[in-house]
């Protein structure tokens, strides 16, 4: 919402599109954004509304586009006061290209989008209006929002904790236990609602399931140009994936004898959708991080953690009464994974040599910050040991289950603090 109202106030703005994978809250904030930051607004659904496309498909002049939409919306559309939302904008790509006629020659008008975009950009690339719009990436929650949704008091000691902070082991237990919490029903809009409103997991795991099903029918809805079934079989493979002694991305899992051509193409469509999250391998731990990516080596996350653990069939008994559990790792690495990636300017990546596997490496600056994940107490493994005492980093970080605290170069950070790994450093 900050973000947004920071778009309104700036005179070099530019129409704004929401990213983001489907059911993660995008038209919800466009409309409350639309209410209680304007005098109104007007919503567009080219979805449910087939008639809106021949709007586009027959006029290019912005001002004619506004005329027509204030016939069919019943209201005046005035510049500056009233918000222009346009959703599911990926099933008219004239609408989306339209986008630049505005920011061209009508930019007084504020008007703000969303979909599914990828199906458009990979079928039809010369529609989206490159450099001529903002881009906004929504997320499902993150841990530390929440908490704020479900327990207050809870969350004002969290924004409470400082830098090196010892925290008191009755909120270090009760935040461990949100966290296990938050494993189970994740950051999907309508799970941590359903959650605060009847605390039944069953329900979660239904909303989880129906959820699933929607992404699995998307596929073949928007795919382009891109096999359906394909990408429904890199989709199904990422819990084996991730189940793997070496996490590292194989064609070969996903169909034997599978190959890079066979379904590079449907990973990009899953990563542009929003819906998996590609972390590279790097060659070298430097600085500027991207310029080591080996490219045929990666790792795929699911975008949302509750999803994950639900694909997987974990039991919620094991999250939250075994210390020890089958998946433990890969979920603990998806969770840290989907709370720091919108910290910081570059996407982590991970690395690997004979010696061992740092988990997650952040660019922060021009400094390296190597990451290792515990799901439980477990001390730092040698590898990572021996990592940060031959590189002496400004900052190794290891996210578990202990206190916060700092053993050498090490900070422990608890995992429930990933969200707030920046402000910590």
């Amino acid at each position: 919402m900050q973000a947004l109202i920071n778009w309104k106030a700036d005179p070099t703005r530019k129409p704004m599109v929401l990213k983001g994978a489907r059911q993660v809250g995008k038209t919800w904030i466009m409309k409350e954004f639309g209410q209680s930051c304007y005098d109104s607004y007007v919503y567009f659904n080219f979805d449910e509304e087939e008639e809106l496309k021949s709007v586009f498909e027959r006029n290019k002049n912005p001002h004619r586009i506004i005329e027509l939409l204030s016939l069919i919306a019943e209201c005046q559309i005035l510049p500056k006061k009233t918000l222009i939302i346009f959703d599911e904008i990926q099933e008219c790509p004239e609408a989306l290209n339209a986008l630049k006629y505005f920011k061209e020659k009508a930019n007084e008008y504020h008007i703000i989008a969303a979909g599914s975009l990828p199906g458009t950009l990979l079928a039809q690339p010369k529609s989206y209006p490159v450099g001529m719009v903002n881009l906004l990436n929504i997320y499902p929650l993150t841990f530390d929002e929440y908490l704020s949704a479900v327990d207050t008091p809870l969350y004002a000691y969290y924004c409470s904790i400082e830098k090196n902070q010892q925290i008191e082991d009755i909120f270090h237990s009760r935040l461990l236990d949100a966290y296990n919490t938050y494993l189970i029903i994740g950051g999907m809009p309508e799970c941590v609602a359903s959650w605060i409103q009847q605390k039944n997991p069953d329900k979660i795991f239904h909303i989880q399931e129906e959820l699933v099903s929607v992404y699995e029918n998307d596929f073949s809805k928007h795919n382009g140009k891109v096999n359906s079934g394909r990408i429904l079989m890199v989709f199904r493979s990422i819990v084996t994936q991730l189940a793997k002694e070496n996490e590292k991305f194989m064609y070969s899992a996903v169909r034997e004898g599978g190959r890079a051509r066979d379904f590079e193409e449907a990973i990009e469509w899953l990563v542009s959708a929003g819906m998996l999250n590609r972390v590279y391998n790097v060659s070298k731990v430097e600085h500027p991080i991207a310029a080591f990516d080996r490219l045929d080596c990666f790792k795929l996350f699911v975008f949302d953690t509750g999803l994950l653990k639900h694909m997987a069939g974990v039991d919620n008994r094991a999250i939250l009464l075994k210390s020890d559990y089958q998946f433990k790792g890969p979920l603990t690495e998806n969770f840290v994974l989907q709370q720091i990636r919108s910290q910081f300017d570059a996407e982590p990546r991970y690395f690997s040599d004979k010696s061992g596997e740092l988990d997650f490496v952040i660019q922060h600056g021009t400094e390296m910050i190597p990451v290792e994940v515990k799901g439980g107490e477990d001390k730092s493994t040698p590898s990572f040991k021996r990592y940060v005492a031959e590189h002496q980093p400004d900052h190794a970080i290891r996210f578990s289950k202990r206190n916060y605290r700092k053993d050498g170069l090490i900070t422990n950070l608890p995992l429930y603090l990933a969200c707030r790994t920046k402000e910590l450093l």
